[in-house]
């Protein structure tokens, strides 16, 4: 064993030596590039270099050869374009935004949330900016991104995903439409109860309502109302308002405590959610480019090119740089047959140069690239 870990760091060594040498000489190619204006991507002198290797190798080892000169060619464009652009665009942008952005949030901002009173996003609202904030209810998520698109709010919070149902696909939909930046995310333990007017017991119950994500959290409660209507409406403060407002007596609603005093309403049951660790993520945006201090996450969004491989080049970029994936996204992009839009979380300092140097290559090896922001996330 350790003379063959002896063998094993000699040829490392080697490699190491080798793998020195070699992007000194992509340097001076990136150079040479920059001079004639050459693009650093050359996919046909990739396709040669990766069937000569396939063509050297031992068969066993063919496949293996081949993902590590992918990794290779893949870090030797990423330290040209470095050499090329130690000051590209994204960092100026960025920069821009860091040293015009306020320290902190302001604390009495116009805020769009989806729902009424007591629903979960003002909630959200309410905790990312830590005060009660003026808040504008849209009957619908579109209104949220409208909201803040059209200047009506500075602000608009918007439900992403859920630790229990997956993602929320409408706000996912939406992002293609608007242009927004992210400025803040909230992770919100959510606690489901069953609402009703006082006087009504859970037997009386012939008809239930609530949000459709909601509903999909209590699924497994569910199944012990059987005979149970369950209706699905805008929002589960909406839930609470409609049966607080019914003239019925056998309606409930699967709702937040929040809505008890709201809408005097009392609680059936509580925490009846189907995983006690639930929580929902909700994302701050804004029109404007905001960055505050301790941004460590960063949303993009992508298309790539429908051809095998496409999306593993962005993948494996990522890779190279040492940048972490917390979230990969496909949705359907609209009129095109089997193709996707990519929505990807990163974590990563605003600060690091890994992270600049990562938005620069995506221009040049997706179809389309949208930077969503640099953000924190809180608790």
């Amino acid at each position: 064993m350790d003379y063959l870990r002896q063998e094993i760091d000699g040829i490392d060594k080697e490699l190491l030596e080798l793998f020195q040498k070699r992007m000194k000489v992509c340097a001076e190619l990136a150079d040479y590039k920059k001079k004639k204006e050459i693009p650093i991507l050359d996919e046909s002198r990739e396709r040669q270099k990766l069937a000569s290797v396939t063509e050297q190798s031992e068969p066993e080892l063919a496949e293996f050869n081949r993902n590590l000169f992918s990794v290779i060619m893949d870090l030797s464009k990423a330290y040209q374009q470095d050499q090329i652009r130690p000051h590209n665009a994204w960092e100026k942008m960025i920069q821009n935004a860091i040293e015009n952005t306020e320290k902190t949030l302001p604390k009495y901002p116009f805020v769009a949330c989806q729902g009424v009173e007591g629903a979960y996003s003002q909630i959200a609202a309410d905790k990312i900016f830590k005060t009660k904030t003026n808040i504008m209810y849209c009957t619908d998520f579109e209104g949220v991104f409208a909201a803040v698109d059209q200047g009506m709010c500075r602000y608009g919070v918007l439900p992403v995903e859920n630790s229990t149902a997956g993602s929320v696909n409408r706000t996912y939909d939406l992002m293609t439409k608007y242009n927004f930046y992210i400025v803040r995310a909230l992770r919100l333990g959510i606690d489901h109860n069953l609402l009703a007017k006082p006087g009504t017991k859970k037997s009386d119950i012939r008809e239930i309502f609530s949000h459709e994500q909601a509903i999909s959290q209590c699924n497994e409660y569910l199944k012990q109302y059987p005979d149970v209507k369950v209706t699905v409406c805008e929002n589960t403060a909406v839930a609470s308002k409609m049966v607080a407002n019914s003239d019925r007596t056998d309606v409930a609603a699967i709702s937040s405590q929040s809505c008890v005093e709201l809408y005097d309403l009392d609680i059936l049951e509580r925490c009846v959610q189907d995983q006690k660790n639930n929580y929902t993520r909700f994302i701050c945006i804004s029109k404007n480019l905001e960055i505050y201090p301790g941004s460590d996450k960063t949303s993009l969004m992508l298309s790539v090119n429908h051809k095998p491989g496409g999306l593993n080049k962005v993948l494996s970029k990522f890779a190279a740089l040492g940048i972490n994936l917390t979230k990969l996204e496909s949705r359907p992009i609209p009129d095109r047959d089997f193709e996707f839009m990519f929505y990807l979380d990163l974590e990563g300092s605003v600060y690091s140069k890994e992270l600049l140097q990562s938005l620069a290559d995506m221009e040049h090896i997706c179809e389309s690239f949208r930077y969503l922001g640099s953000y924190p996330e809180v608790m």
